[in-house]
């Protein structure tokens, strides 16, 4: 008893001593930059294509919006073979760069996704995990025992291309294998996937991938307030700082920025706490230069080095330089 005690104090001093975390959320740029210059664009059938894959990617693409608008325009399935039909084009998955770039030219896309799928693949190995039963209703005595179960792993790889037909030439091209391992034993509810449905599942992990390589993204992440005064405060500048923290944790970053703003007149500019935590509330807000200014008073105000400032200072740079190319890839 006394020994979890001890563990349930030692976990609210712990607790107690966190600080408050805010939620970023950043869009960032498409890993292939190219792709922003293409955005009407076709998905061929691919080849041997049983997982639907190609059918995946186009879903994706078709719906992918940013800020409310659509980021690509896709070209039906429909026109696209109605096309290939009417020229007697070869369509064997991984179309080559001419018979892309004349397909591209008759229904006027700018690029062309087109790919191959291998065979799903199977391997169940076979193990005993052990178990521990009650001997009697008191539970006095145990029994361990053990249990057959399996391990399912199944493996799934695609050739996916990307042409430019404009420029003739391929934005992309990989070979991507994507694997998941499922495991059951004799006494599980659960069940394990066959083989079709363990390849659906890796399959849309794979659009998933892929469709993210060629769009903006957003990412999440989560940045530690400063709670504590680093000089010493009186009073008033005290409770600025509580009240700031606390209306940041409601979310309002309005009244937050107000108090900070206070709370700077307050410790005659001396405090970085403060211009830490007004920069924190630009980042959230997106407004990135604003941000690091803020970063940058409360960075030539410390004399030791603070690993949270530290941090927000390089991190400010990169989130700039990622915003600026994403602004341009939207643009465009």
């Amino acid at each position: 008893m006394l020994i979890r005690f001890c563990l349930l104090l030692t976990v609210m001093i712990i607790m107690s001593g966190c600080s408050h975390k805010v939620l970023i959320k950043a869009l960032e740029p498409a890993t292939i930059d190219r792709a922003s210059a293409t955005k009407k664009i076709s998905v061929v059938s691919f080849k041997n294509d049983r997982v639907g894959l190609s059918n995946k990617i186009e879903t994706i693409l078709v719906n992918k919006d940013i800020n409310n608008k659509k980021y690509f325009t896709v070209v039906s399935r429909k026109d696209l073979n109605k096309i290939i039909n009417e020229q007697k084009l070869q369509n064997s998955g991984l179309i080559d760069l001419s018979t892309a770039v004349e397909v591209g030219n008759l229904i006027g896309a700018q690029a062309i996704i087109s790919g191959s799928v291998g065979r799903a693949t199977l391997k169940d190995t076979y193990y005993y995990a052990e178990r521990i039963r009650c001997q009697d209703l008191k539970c006095k005595k145990f029994t361990i025992y053990k249990v057959r179960c399996t391990k399912r792993l199944v493996g799934l790889s695609a050739e996916i291309r990307m042409v430019d037909v404009t420029k003739g030439d391929v934005i992309y091209a990989n070979k991507m294998n994507r694997t998941s391992t499922w495991k059951h034993c004799r006494d599980d509810s659960r069940l394990l996937p066959s083989r079709e449905i363990a390849a659906q599942l890796l399959a849309d992990k794979m659009a998933e991938d892929f469709t993210q390589k060629l769009t903006p993204s957003y990412r999440y992440f989560k940045v530690s307030l400063l709670d504590e005064p680093d000089i010493d405060y009186n009073d008033r500048s005290e409770k600025l700082l509580e009240i700031s923290i606390e209306y940041i944790k409601q979310n309002r970053y309005d009244k937050a920025e107000k108090f900070f703003i206070d709370l700077v007149d307050e410790t005659k500019q001396k405090s970085y706490v403060p211009f830490y935590n007004l920069g924190v509330i630009k980042e959230a807000q997106g407004k990135y230069t604003e941000a690091q200014k803020y970063y940058e008073y409360a960075d030539d105000l410390v004399i030791e080095p603070v690993e949270e400032i530290s941090e927000a200072y390089i991190r400010i740079q990169k989130l700039i330089t990622k915003n600026k190319k994403t602004k341009k890839q939207l643009s465009r």
